[in-house]
């Protein structure tokens, strides 16, 4: 979905669609930003893609089950 800021967010197929959710972009320079899909208009962080990559390698690694 593009925002009103003109970048192309998307979340995970598996959300749920109650709004718990973030939703991530590309962002300039290679960097990727992130957002809490209740509040599209809310801050955005900005990660760069070899956090991003961390990130999810450790979550498909089970880092963080004991989270959820």
């Amino acid at each position: 979905m593009i925002g009103n800021d003109g970048l192309q967010w998307r979340k995970a197929a598996a959300s749920s669609g109650n709004g718990s959710c973030v939703e991530l972009a590309p962002g300039l320079a290679g960097s990727v930003y992130m957002r809490d899909s209740k509040d599209p208009q809310g801050p955005v962080l900005t990660f760069t893609r070899k956090e991003i990559a961390a990130f999810l390698e450790g979550a498909r690694g089970g880092e963080f089950d004991d989270l959820a």
